[in-house]
């Protein structure tokens, strides 16, 4: 009696215990067969989501072990958003460990010279970075506008052209940050002294200069137009900055209404600069406004290559203009696209 006592309360139990730690230790040592693969955390999402898609795909083997696992360790909030790379080879507790505490891939996206804010946040969505409309809302918010120091409406001109590698879903605001933090660590060595432009100015017509050309080459070249016809008092005439202030409803060609329509950026009615940039210019664009080419150039026409014919009289423009604008053999099989640097 006693022995049989001794087998159902001692024996058994023990033997089951042993039975249901062997089975735990090879549920929780169990590894992920399958290849790399990438998990995407989304922002506000819970655990028991995150839980159940895990099993789902196959990177985990047991719900209820990785539950338990996660409330042990006191993690089960502390998941990060972004796209993770479960490896071949993981266990329950690596994966656990590589979605808390490791680093989420990081997506590569190039912001282009002379492109405007509306054609960045565009950009941003497209490669799962920052959705447009979070993008725009972060870089017309006033606490990060004051970060340059600047009476502006928004961080247009600010957001350096360049290379970037950011989490997926990684907050607007941080990504604006970054590109006005690169702009701030780009510029620091300017001489942003001008005879009759401030800091802020400077960047405005480096963003009208970056847009007019296509060739680098050009940049002081107009640079020095711009000046010599503020210098006069001159209106700037130019279409980039008429179309910058019809940007929500521009379709691809100006008219000539959009020429004479009264907007803080249509330099063909205002006898200055626009109310602020019309895109964000690179570092060599700014520096051809710090140092322009000195001539008596007033005028400049397009060649359609990506070039342009400069003019110092409003007859030899109109000539230019005749000559590469009217005349529609001179545009035949031409393009900016073709244009070598």
């Amino acid at each position: 009696m006693k022995k049989s006592l001794l087998i159902i309360f001692v024996i058994i139990p023990l033997l089951l215990i042993a039975t249901a730690g062997t089975y735990l230790g090879m549920v929780f040592n169990q590894s992920y067969t399958g290849p790399d693969k990438v998990f995407i955390v989304h922002n506000g999402e819970t655990f028991g989501r995150i839980n159940q898609r895990l099993f789902v795909e196959g990177l985990i083997p047991d719900k209820r072990m990785f539950h338990y696992y996660a409330k042990y360790k006191n993690v089960m909030t502390r998941f990060r958003a972004g796209s993770f790379t479960i490896t071949k080879g993981s266990n329950l507790r690596q994966v656990l460990d590589t979605l808390v505490y490791g680093q989420p891939n990081l997506a590569s996206i190039t912001i282009p010279e002379g492109k405007n804010m509306y054609e960045i946040a565009k950009l941003f969505e497209s490669a799962g970075i920052t959705s447009e409309k979070d993008f725009l809302e972060a870089v017309q918010h006033p606490d990060l506008i004051s970060k340059i120091s600047i009476k502006a409406n928004s961080l247009e001109g600010y957001l350096y052209p360049e290379t970037y590698r950011f989490a997926p879903n990684t907050p607007a605001k941080a990504v604006a940050k970054a590109m006005i933090d690169l702009f701030n660590e780009r510029t620091k060595d300017l001489d942003f002294n001008h005879p009759f432009l401030n800091r802020h100015q400077v960047i405005i017509l480096a963003s009208v200069v970056e847009k007019e050309t296509g060739a680098k080459f050009e940049r002081p070249t107009i640079a020095g137009v711009f000046t010599n016809r503020l210098k006069k008092r001159m209106r700037l005439q130019s279409d980039p900055t008429t179309i910058y202030g019809i940007w929500s409803r521009y379709k691809g060609n100006i008219r000539k209404a959009d020429l004479l329509e009264q907007t803080p950026y249509n330099t063909y009615k205002i006898p200055a600069l626009p109310e602020g940039p019309i895109s964000n210019p690179s570092l060599q664009a700014i520096e051809a406004v710090l140092k322009p080419e000195v001539h008596n150039y007033l005028y400049f026409v397009s060649k359609n290559d990506g070039t342009h014919v400069f003019s110092k009289s409003y007859k030899d423009h109109e000539n230019a203009v005749e000559n590469f604008q009217r005349n529609t053999k001179a545009r035949q099989g031409k393009s900016w696209r073709n244009l070598k640097q």
